[in-house]
């Protein structure tokens, strides 16, 4: 895996909330069951057992086991909130993750090099990978016809160089 990463980002701490202890996420999955009461979440490499979470507006109150007021809470401010990556289920063939495919080069199947993913932007019918290399920043569209091959071992992708794709 081109990545090799040992941890993946789950959730983001905004701030401390209120004089408990709790902290207000961003949450950054597809599965916020994640941050159910008991689940384990990292911060850097530290684990933190869940106690409760409730919604708040368009993120999550979390209280962790341990963080018990707001000078403690406080300290996670701007932290990440990871789970170990062999926690992580596997997609099915031709399904990839963000942090698998963000940081792939590109290249043309003429072997012309594209750059490197930086983003992925979702778009109703598919997504767009945003690549930056020689040509400045170039959109790509997450389609069969253009992308032929990724390969996470060898951290590539492999496109048809469409008409208009400059």
């Amino acid at each position: 895996m081109a990545h090799n990463l040992e941890y993946i980002v789950v959730g983001h701490v905004i701030k401390a909330w209120g004089i408990r202890g709790e902290v207000k996420v961003e949450v950054l999955t597809d599965f916020p069951g994640r941050f159910d009461p008991g689940n384990v979440l990292y911060i850097d490499g530290h684990p933190l057992t869940v106690e409760r979470t409730r919604p708040h507006k368009e993120h999550l109150m979390v209280k962790l086991r341990s963080i018990d007021d707001l000078t403690t809470a406080s300290k996670l401010q701007g932290r990440n909130l990871e789970i170990p990556i062999r926690q992580v289920p596997d997609l099915p063939d031709g399904q990839y993750y963000r942090f698998q495919v963000v940081g792939l080069e590109v290249c043309g199947t003429n072997g012309e090099p594209v750059g490197k993913i930086e983003d992925i932007l979702p778009t109703g019918s598919n997504d767009v990978y945003v690549v930056r290399g020689p040509r400045g920043e170039v959109l790509i569209p997450a389609t069969d016809d253009v992308v032929k091959s990724i390969d996470l071992e060898n951290g590539r992708m492999i496109i048809e160089i469409i008409d208009g794709l400059w």
